[in-house]
């Protein structure tokens, strides 16, 4: 025995904002997709200035993933920043994709 409790994930939420050309090539459906198929809760929508913003909340290293993913996206996409700021957890579990705003 190792004295110690077992490790739990630590859980992290962090809001993104992604840019480049990222509307028009499925990037939405995309990022669902892949916060569906990690078990990440959150969400992602279309912002007017013509970035993608997403929350994703989970396990510390599964949201570093997404976040690296996010880099690369569909392959329409042109990625030119990934800004994550840190942020609240959701209320609702699952990932759903938001209106527009």
């Amino acid at each position: 025995m190792t004295g110690g409790s077992p490790e739990r994930p630590s859980v992290k939420t962090v809001r993104v904002r992604i840019e480049g050309r990222v509307q028009g090539v499925w990037f939405r459906g995309w990022t669902k997709d892949q916060a569906d198929r990690r078990g990440l809760s959150g969400w992602v929508r279309n912002r007017q200035d013509g970035s993608v913003e997403a929350l994703f909340s989970g396990p510390a290293r599964v949201v570093a993933d997404m976040m690296e993913a996010c880099w690369a996206g569909p392959p329409a996409a042109r990625v030119s920043k990934v800004t994550p700021v840190p942020d609240a957890p959701p209320q609702d579990r699952g990932f759903r994709t938001l209106p527009t705003r």
